[in-house]
């Protein structure tokens, strides 16, 4: 290997098919149940939600999932995105390990959220929707979306969690250049909302209200709307495999192939997005790696969660999910990782971390920023505090190899620049973060507000 430090594809190498882990899954998939009667949903309870058009690829189990031309093109604007060897850091590190990072922040807004609110834009349009509604935590998907609906000439109204709303207002000026409404929520527009005001009128909000507020928007427009998600569901994070997919080819270039990869995760897009690509080498090839999920010790729901059926929001009007989840109860704390604040995880990474093969990792919130302070002075990249946990998790297995004598190749994705969140590194450099542990006690209270599934007749046939 010699000093190349930037590895870069150039368009005829783009991605002409999303990866869809359905199709290798080592167990098989739960179903999607309806929040009122706890039966597997129907497609016409999704179409409230949905186009039919990816209610299909939310089902789909074929491997491959064909990116379409118009999607392909928008991609071009910024993808493919390069692959780094951190050089600088290995340096600063004195590690035998070789890491590598993939840089998402070049997009235009900044982070992976378009690899998916592109395609979810165009399938709405060739579906004939007018408007979509969403949620969004720290703003990087509801600007993702504002730019995706522009380009294809559909309204928009955001949903954005209370506290980033206040701490992250050039997000909210983002989406608004791009033509989309965005509301504070818990907002008066929606019953939940107005109901939650009522009974906690301080309330900061949390991604699960958010969701709430845009589904109920949704539901209740009488067909005008339909709802874009940026985690979680299948489709999300198939659209997001572009960025695997890529990393790949990159690291071929390298010659190299990873030992750990690693991804930060809230609802597990960008992990997934990066991660899936390599889980389905070793599914298919057995071609072997660890996997390793960072998440915030704020909001521990893949190592301290349960894994059991949850609502996707607080108002318990989304289905309900098998997944890891701190309760659709769970009011998060504040912290500046606001992509990061949901209560639940992505059904297939929950089932692939169950099933071992992928390891859950918590990470406080000072020594994330340690690290993104660190990686920052050594490549030159402010990272979003988000992608701040993996960098956290890859520096820590590089100290690990330092320590044991061991040559690894490490990869993690990079999933996007920290330009809107200087309000959250002015306060670490001046020693006003702190760290918190989300109390055990709290998860236990929430546990009892999980809805009541019968596991007999959740079996599906292998």
């Amino acid at each position: 290997m010699s000093g190349q430090h930037k590895f870069i594809l150039d368009e005829t190498r783009l991605p002409r098919a999303w990866y869809n882990i359905n199709a290798d899954l080592p167990v098989p998939p739960e179903p999607i149940l309806h929040p009122m009667t706890k039966e597997p949903v129907t497609p016409d309870f999704l179409a409230v939600l949905f186009p039919m058009n990816i209610i299909l690829q939310e089902v789909s189990p074929e491997r491959w999932i064909e990116i379409p031309d118009p999607v392909r093109d928008v991609y071009k604007l910024w993808r493919p995105t390069p692959l780094y060897r951190a050089l600088n850091l290995e340096k600063m590190l004195d590690t035998p390990a070789h890491i590598y990072y993939k840089y998402e922040g070049v997009s235009p807004v900044g982070s992976h959220k378009p690899n998916t609110a592109v395609a979810q834009a165009y399938f709405n349009k060739e579906a004939g929707t007018k408007a979509l509604t969403t949620e969004t935590g720290a703003g990087q998907w509801g600007s993702a979306l504002a730019m995706a609906c522009n380009f294809f000439g559909i309204d928009l109204e955001v949903y954005m969690v209370k506290v980033s709303y206040f701490q992250k207002p050039y997000r909210r000026i983002i989406m608004e250049n791009f033509g989309a409404q965005v509301f504070a929520s818990p907002t008066d527009r929606t019953s939940f909302g107005r109901a939650l005001l009522s009974e906690h009128p301080d309330s900061p909000g949390s991604l699960g209200i958010a969701i709430s507020e845009a589904v109920e928007a949704a539901a209740t427009s009488g067909g005008t709307k339909k709802y874009g998600i940026g985690s979680v569901l299948g489709h999300v994070l198939m659209h997001q495999t572009v960025i695997g997919l890529e990393s790949l080819d990159q690291l071929e270039m390298a010659g190299e192939y990873p030992d750990i990869v690693i991804g930060c995760i809230g609802g597990g897009s960008n992990f997934a997005g990066f991660t899936y690509p390599f889980l389905w080498k070793k599914f298919t090839e057995g071609k072997n790696v660890r996997v390793i999920a960072a998440e915030p010790a704020s909001c521990p729901s893949v190592t301290k969660g349960k894994y059991a059926f949850d609502y996707g929001d607080t108002a318990a009007m989304a289905p309900i999910v098998r997944m890891h989840t701190l309760g659709h109860t769970f009011v998060p704390p504040g912290i500046h990782a606001g992509g990061l604040r949901y209560h639940g995880m992505s059904p297939s990474v929950s089932a692939l971390v169950e099933h071992g093969d992928i390891e859950g990792r918590a990470v406080r919130q000072l020594a994330t920023f340690e690290a993104a302070v660190q990686f920052s002075r050594a490549e030159g990249i402010i990272p979003a505090p988000e992608s701040a946990h993996a960098i956290r998790v890859a520096i820590d297995e590089a100290l690990e190899c330092k320590t044991r004598g061991e040559k690894k190749v490490i990869a993690f994705n990079l999933s996007g620049h920290g330009h809107f969140d200087m309000g959250a590194y002015e306060s670490y450099l001046h020693g006003q973060l702190e760290d918190y542990e989300y109390p055990q006690e709290a998860i236990e209270e929430a546990m009892a507000h999980l809805p009541d599934v019968t596991l007999p007749q959740m079996s599906v046939p292998a």
